[in-house]
């Protein structure tokens, strides 16, 4: 794993962890508030409903009270009484579906104004869909004297079961469980209500900080991009100016070997091919033939054949590392000889062509020196690779730029392929790259019987250095 990549991680992992430890923190925290508040809030609903129904029942129970205190007394009218007391009853409604109910410590139901066709069954054994046992949960908490019950009950107004509260006493002389009740539908729609606000909150919150995490991890990205890119850039730079200098080397350490070889070693292989052909004179000019060793002579002139060919040799490397007609004559001259050269040497006709629509144009050493190199490196790979039969150089010149043509009728390569290669394609590199420093365009088109290489530099760039050492360029007419 790279260290960016360690180091990326470093910083978005433990900023992810701690996003997601703050998310499951919060929303354990406002699921328990949420609770505590729907806790809380049915406590409070509860309770001022169980107030209302303690009401209600100690009204019934005010309205009754005469009756049930004259039973004491005329025993012989009681049963008298009790009608009078459950038609009472019946008559006191609360709203669409408040009543007072009426039931024998037995189960018997002996009033009910909502459901008359209950009145006279006994409901003891009467179970709720939940499996509960109303009537006699409301008997037993009357029995205890009152308290309120919660159970399953059909609702007369819905037709429906539904959730119902109901608060009880008991009429011990006469032997009665009296209640009403209150059904909890606007108490369990509250809650709901407030359960579904709460959920949105604690959802909105999420989204909060899911937000945040996306936007911190996107402001980390786009700072290690940033950075990334800052340090890729930087490289990238260093990486062409370190290359630059690598070829200002090599040139400077060609250009040493050129002198040292032409104003060295050559010089003395020069001295001594013309000590020889002297001494090689004197022994065939001598006048007594018993004087003259002919296998002596053959040697010699074998020896200066094999000079003279060394000689050439060391000149010709010596032209390869640094042509001196390039620092002399300037960048035509020298492109005019390295066409002529490599053509005797393979065969190829290669055609120097050169167009100036200036009359006279100076160009800076280091422009001259990459587009001999430029041009070298294209011919060989001709010569080498091509298997053409012809190829041109051609030298364009302008106000504003320089422009090198290679041409040749070669069978062609698959550019893509050879860049890729990094085995094949050094070359083309090798090229780009000394055009980068001086702002230059290296382009390639190659398909069969038919490839061109153009560089193309802009001379206001390459020519704005004062300090290089100006060449001239030859106009064409």
């Amino acid at each position: 794993m790279k260290v960016k990549t360690k180091i990326f991680l470093l910083s978005v992992v433990p900023f992810l962890i701690a996003i997601a430890g703050i998310g499951i923190g919060v929303r354990l925290q406002a699921t328990a508030l949420a609770k505590a508040q729907h806790g809380t809030v049915e406590a409070a609903y509860v309770s001022s409903k169980e107030l209302e129904l303690k009401h209600y029942v100690e009204l019934a129970t005010s309205a009754i009270a005469p009756l049930y205190e004259a039973s004491a007394d005329r025993t012989r009218d009681d049963a008298a009484l009790r009608r009078q007391a459950l038609a009472v009853l019946q008559k006191m409604n609360f709203g669409r579906d408040g009543y007072f109910f009426v039931y024998d410590m037995q189960g018997k139901s002996l009033m009910h104004p909502r459901e008359p066709e209950l009145v006279g069954r006994n409901l003891w054994s009467m179970r709720a869909p939940d499996g509960a046992l109303p009537i006699q949960e409301l008997i037993e908490a009357a029995a205890k004297g009152g308290g309120y019950v919660r159970y399953l009950w059909h609702r007369p107004s819905t037709n429906q079961l539904e959730a119902k509260l109901s608060y009880v006493v008991p009429l011990p002389r006469w032997g009665w469980m009296l209640g009403t009740g209150i059904y909890l539908d606007d108490v369990n729609a509250a809650l709901a209500h407030i359960d579904d606000s709460a959920s949105a909150h604690i959802g909105r919150t999420m989204t909060w900080i899911g937000a945040m995490a996306l936007t911190g991890f996107v402001v980390i990205l786009a700072f290690a991009l940033v950075v990334n890119v800052t340090e890729h850039r930087s490289a990238d730079a260093k990486l062409k100016h370190l290359a630059q200098q690598v070829v200002e080397s090599q040139e400077e350490e060609r250009a040493r070997l050129s002198r040292e070889l032409h104003d060295g070693i050559s010089q003395i292989m020069v001295s001594v091919k013309l000590l020889l052909e002297s001494a090689l004179a004197r022994l065939e000019a001598a006048g007594q033939p018993h004087a003259r060793v002919p296998e002596a002579e053959a040697a010699l002139a074998t020896g200066l054949a094999r000079l003279s060919d060394a000689l050439r040799e060391v000149r010709r490397i010596s032209h390869a590392l640094r042509p001196a007609m390039l620092d002399d004559l300037g960048l035509a001259a020298a492109l005019e000889q390295l066409s002529r050269e490599l053509g005797e040497q393979s065969g190829i006709d290669i055609t120097f062509t050169r167009a100036a629509h200036v009359t006279t144009r100076t160009l800076a050493d280091a422009l001259n020196t990459a587009l001999f190199r430029i041009a070298q490196e294209a011919l060989t790979n001709v010569v080498r690779h091509a298997h053409a039969t012809q190829a041109t150089l051609d030298l364009r010149l302008s106000e504003d730029a320089v422009t090198l043509v290679i041409a040749d009728d070669g069978h062609g390569f698959d550019i893509e392929r050879v860049q890729a290669d990094a085995r094949r394609g050094i070359g083309l590199r090798n090229m780009r790259e000394r055009l980068d420093p001086l702002g230059g365009t290296l382009s390639i088109t190659s398909e069969p019987g038919r490839t061109v290489v153009t560089a193309y530099v802009p001379l206001p760039l390459a020519a704005g250095d004062s300090t290089h050492r100006l060449a001239h360029v030859a106009s064409s007419s």
